[in-house]
Formats: C-alpha cells, structure tokens, sequence
C-alpha cells in the first residue's frame, strides 16, 4: 500500500530528536516524575458519517454535510457504517488489542457542538481493549540494543466525532467571543478514540507513541491522519508526583493538541505548572485545559466532568457489534506490515545497521518497495540513498526489479551516480529497462586508462593544487579533491564514475 503522508519530515524520527524544550524539566527530574496518559482520536476515512448517509470530507461548506440524523433531530435513527468497524477492528488488531462484543452507548454531552445533546460512544464494553505498543527507549540494554518501552491501551472504542465551534472577537476563546459559529459537518463523523494507561514518563515518549501509532493508521490506510487537519487530535492528562512514589494525583487534560511538537511543549509546561503549585503549598484542580501555541502554555477550560456526570447508558436503537471468527481472520490474513516490523526487515536487510533514513522510507509509505527490491538483488544501501534522495515524489512507474536492474549497474561501474540519477529520472515517469534507456543516452562507462591520461593532464596544469591535495592538511586535501574530481566531472559531461576517479587520485598519492 503505497501512503503520500503530510508533514512527513516532522514524524519521520520524531523520537531521535529530542524536544528542547524537554530540558525545562530537567532541574525537577530528580524529584518529581511526570505521569502522562494519551488520548488519540484519529477519525476513520470512511466515504459517509457514522450512522447516517452524509459524506465524510474536510473542507466542505459549513453545514452542508447534514441530515436530521447527524443533527439529532427528532424521530431520526442511526445505521452503523459497517466500513467503520471494520477499520476500528483493524486498527485495534494492529495495536495488540482484544476484539471483543462491544455495545454503543449514549454519553451525556450539553454542548451546542452535538445538537442531540448527547454523543454515541462506547464505554464499559468496547470493540477494542486491552492492548499495547512497543517503543524503543533512549536507555541502553546492556547488549547493545536499547531497552523497549511498553505503552498498555486501556481501550480503542468507537464512537462519533462532535461538530466545530469557531468563537468570534477576542481572543478565539468563548469567554471573550462576541458571538460563537457552529458548524456541524464534522458531526457523526467516525472516530476511534485510543486510550493508553498513564505510562508515560517523559514528553519525548508521549511524541514517540504519537508518531509510531500514526505511522501504523497509515499503513493500514484507515485515516489520513493530518493532524492539522483535524483527522487525529491528541488529548494529554498530565500529573506530576514526587520520584519514587506510586500515588497518582490530581490530573489535567490538555484537549485537541494537533502537532508533535507542541504535544512536548504542553506535557513540559502542565508538569512544572503543577510543581509549582505544590511548591507553593496550592494543588492543581481537575480541569481541561487548552494549548496556546502562541503564548506556550496551557489555559484553562472547563471543570474535567467525571465518568458518572457522563451518565452512560446503552444505546436503544442500535444492536450490540459482534464480531465474527470469520471476520478477524480475514482481518488477520490482510494486515499489512507494521512500521516496527517494516524497521526490523530495512535493518536485517542493511547488515543489521539501522540508518534514520529508514523512518523516511516507511513515512513515505514505500518500505514494501525497498525491500522488494533489495529481494531482486539491489545493493541495500543505493535503495536507501535513491528513495530518500531521488525518489521522494514517490516510485513511480519504477518496479522493483527494474529499480534492482540499474541499481546494479551502478554499483558495477557501468554508470556513474550522474548517470544513473538521469535513467532513474526517466524510469521513474515513463518505466522501462535501465540498460536500454542508458544506450539510448549513449551512456558508457569510460574506460580507466582514458580517464588515466586526464588525470596526468590535470596534474601537469595544477601542480601547486596537486601538493595541497597530497598534503597534510586533511580538510586542504578533501577541498583539492573535489576540485580534481569535479574538473573531470565537467569535461566528461558527468560520465566519468566518481569512485573511479578517487580510486585513480590515492593510488598516484601513494
């Protein structure tokens, strides 16, 4: 499954670049340990709404995606999407989950975002509970490998999404709006929410499970998963306690936060803003509150509503979801391979060398190709560099045996790196066999002994830079080098293989 992913460069190793601002914690770590669990809701790419048949889609007209059902008006009754339980299963499936019998359930929900004034959800009994996700952490294991991290999902229950509130005048904030916009779109739209155990530790591992679960709602194709977009939202309940101690104490849910950077920032700025507060013999309230990326702190919200303010009660009008055998089999039988899996295989495929450019292949949704294509016999490492370099509009007509067939040519010497970027550029629009494309470029790999006789010439002309590059001065000599390099480069029109060339240069240098 091919994925062309938005914002790829800030998820791609997202976990091997540690957030700055992580260090404003750093003067409490030694007494105060961070306690953080996530909320995920990623809505599902489904063509229609949850229970209705208006269509699922960003950027429509407000209220346009509308029908009495969505708008909870009076005698109207949802039909479940099936499609949308089927992705919650999948999803659910890929995270480790139990997929159970589930009941959906109407949530008490007076806010003017869901005109029915309730939300249909599951609670007690949903479709997914009782999984986990692995993270490799920053510690060493002490085999050479790092320690993993283990995330426990509580639950990934469906349930619909609510409309769009736009408040106008001041701040953007109701308290100071002039008046308030609803647009009820998004409302019905399906989501599956995914709930972790407070496991978290640090904001830099809260980032890492946000990237690692996007990649894997991406290899399954269930969502689009923009988050500026709207289509995965992340909500964070941050508490602090002092280090060593079990308890857990008062939290706040910083709600909808829509990027992996400021998903950092906030757990930082909540956690010293509750230290603070026990410092100054005050407590934090349980609230939720909003990020203000402008400013760089949370703001408050709304009192945080317990589980029994929610009133849950078992939806009348729709039918328990039992999942059949038959059905997670074929679930089962169809998964794709997960980002972690996708990693393992790139790096058992590169000598057991794990390279940062790997994330980049499996964001860009085209591992399955690198690996196809190292199995048609490619050198691992020009897969790597050409996908990442050449390739990042995506593979085009290339196959992985044809990709396979020039790569080899490059690495025999019967095109240079100049050349075979110029076949790969044609092969990757208009397909076909490597080797007839370079003859019809007249592209052959020239012969040593006249590259010989240009590299005499050139050394005659630039005798003085011939001694810098034979000198001592080792960043003089990669200067001089590439000056050699790149005059043979020139006068050969780029056919000239650049190995060949620094292979020639050190052997005169003796």
């Amino acid at each position: 499954m091919s994925v062309t992913a938005s914002g790829a460069g800030e998820f791609a190793l997202a976990h091997r670049q540690p957030d700055v601002f992580d260090e404003a914690f750093l003067e409490h770590k030694d007494d105060w340990d961070i306690i953080v669990g996530l909320e995920v809701h990623v809505e599902l790419s489904t063509a229609s709404k949850l229970f209705c048949g208006c269509a699922n889609a960003f950027g429509s007209q407000p209220n346009t995606n509308v029908c009495p059902t969505c708008l909870g008006l009076p005698g109207s009754l949802p039909v479940m999407n099936e499609k949308a339980v089927t992705d919650a299963m999948r999803l659910g499936r890929a995270l480790n989950c139990t997929v159970q019998p589930s009941v959906m359930a109407r949530k008490n929900y007076f806010y003017p975002d869901m005109p029915k004034d309730f939300q249909t959800s599951q609670y007690d009994q949903p479709t997914n509970a009782n999984g986990w996700l692995d993270l490799t952490s920053t510690e060493p294991d002490g085999s050479g490998g790092r320690k993993p991290i283990r995330i426990s999902i509580l639950r990934a229950h469906i349930e619909e999404d609510t409309g769009k509130s736009t408040h106008v005048g001041g701040d953007g904030r109701i308290s100071s709006a002039q008046y308030s916009l609803i647009d009820y779109n998004r409302a019905g739209v399906p989501l599956l929410e995914i709930v972790t155990q407070p496991d978290f530790r640090t904001a830099e591992e809260a980032k890492d499970y946000v990237a690692e679960l996007r990649g894997i709602v991406l290899a399954l194709g269930v969502s689009d998963a923009k988050m500026e977009e709207g289509s995965m939202r992340v909500d964070a309940n941050v508490s602090v306690r002092p280090a060593g101690s079990d308890e857990l104490r008062t939290r706040c849910e910083i709600k909808n936060i829509n990027s992996l950077s400021s998903l950092g920032r906030a757990i930082v700025y909540e956690a010293k803003r509750h230290i603070d507060l026990y410092g100054s013999g005050e407590r934090p309230i349980q609230e939720t509150r909003h990020w203000d990326e402008e400013a760089g702190r949370t703001r408050p919200g709304r009192s945080k509503e317990n589980e029994e303010d929610y009133r849950y009660f078992a939806e009348p009008d729709l039918t328990p979801l039992i999942p059949s055998d038959a059905e997670l089999a074929s679930i089962d039988a169809e998964m794709p391979r997960t980002p972690a899996r996708l990693r393992a295989l790139l790096q058992e495929a590169n000598d057991g060398t794990y390279v940062a450019e790997f994330e980049l292949i499996i964001e860009r949704g085209v591992a399955d190709f690198a690996l196809d294509s190292i199995a048609a016999g490619a050198d691992a490492t020009r897969v790597v560099v050409h996908l990442n370099n050449n390739l990042a509009d995506g593979t085009g007509q290339l196959t992985p045996e044809t990709f396979a067939a020039l790569i080899h040519m490059e690495v025999s010497g019967d095109l240079s790196s100049t050349q075979t970027k110029d076949v790969l550029a044609e092969m990757q629009a208009n397909g076909g066999d490597a080797a007839a494309i370079a003859a019809a470029k007249g592209f052959e790999a020239m012969d040593t002994s006249e590259l010989d006789g240009m590299l005499d010439e050139l050394i005659a002309n630039h005798a003085d830079e011939w001694d810098r590059f034979c000198g001592d001065d080792e960043g003089d000599s990669k200067k001089m080098a590439g000056f050699f390099t790149g005059q043979i480069m020139k006068a050969t029109r780029g056919q000239a293989d650049g190995k060949v060339v620094a292979q020639l240069m050190q052997s005169r240098r003796g």
